[in-house]
């Protein structure tokens, strides 16, 4: 019996066991997959016993990723990119994280928008957390030439775009109407237009009618800013599809599969989501 978790503080409002245990099913796995609350102050301690627990690793998510990096003897570029880890499992007495929330990203485009590349000289993200420095490193090592970084807080842009001084520029949030003409790819990684928060207050009119619209919220399934592209003719790339995908590399470390997305598991989890 193969055994991983997520870990967060608090975890009952995580989805992740419902994609895992789709997959643990779906390929004949004897696993399980749980959730664990850890409190603050205790994450390095739950993450050195993973292998005393028979625990074959687990997913991190808020408030522990930064604490997990920090746990960690070995991290990809995508988590020092990010400072965060959100994927942990063990290998001869060492702990080895990585940041799969920029593989999802990435992947979830891909299936959307095949050859996004070829089109895209210039994004346009909305957002100054970990999700938007995980997405411009993403953006960044796939060759985009120009990343342009919103938020409200210009100073937490600026940070990240230190970075990247070459590929990143900043813009000014009162601005973004004007900005948005000359733009490829729009990516909101604000809370804006989840339930229960504000609507993303932008309007599109100046984006050109063969820019791409992306919104890693996934509650609800068509945000707002999402349904009003769609409106427009825009391609759209929702949110559900990163959650799907940034899960893969941690049920193939543990498990031994490396799992498909398929419309089934995105029907599996959306049925959750328009159930809440």
């Amino acid at each position: 019996m193969i055994r991983a978790c997520c870990i967060g503080w608090p975890v009952t409002h995580i989805r992740s066991p419902l994609i895992h245990g789709f997959w643990l099913t779906q390929y004949g796995i004897a696993g399980t997959y749980t959730r664990e609350a850890v409190e603050p102050g205790d994450v390095a301690r739950f993450l050195r016993s993973l292998a005393d627990q028979g625990l074959a690793g687990c997913n991190v998510t808020i408030p522990h990723k930064e604490a997990a990096f920090a746990a960690m003897d070995e991290v990809d570029p995508g988590a020092v990119a990010v400072g965060a880890v959100n994927t942990v499992w063990h290998e001869d007495g060492r702990l080895i994280g990585m940041n799969s929330d920029v593989v999802g990203f990435l992947k979830n485009l891909d299936d959307h928008v095949p050859g996004w590349e070829g089109e895209v000289a210039h994004a346009l993200v909305l957002g100054a957390g970990g999700a938007a420095r995980g997405i411009v490193h993403g953006l960044v090592s796939r060759g985009v030439p120009l990343v342009t970084l919103a938020n409200r807080s210009l100073a937490k842009a600026e940070a990240i775009a230190a970075a990247h001084p070459r590929a990143i520029r900043t813009q000014d949030w009162q601005s973004l109407p004007a900005a948005l003409a000359d733009v490829d790819l729009l990516i909101n990684t604000t809370s804006l237009g989840m339930s229960g928060q504000p609507p993303l207050d932008l309007p599109l009119r100046t984006l050109k009618p063969s820019a791409i619209v992306s919104d890693i919220v996934y509650v609800p399934l068509e945000t707002d800013l999402l349904a009003r592209a769609a409106a427009r003719g825009h391609r759209t790339v929702e949110g559900l599809g990163m959650l799907l995908h940034q899960a893969v590399p941690g049920f193939a470390r543990w498990f031994g599969v490396t799992p498909q997305v398929t419309p089934a598991l995105y029907e599996h989890l959306a049925a959750d989501v328009r159930g809440h």
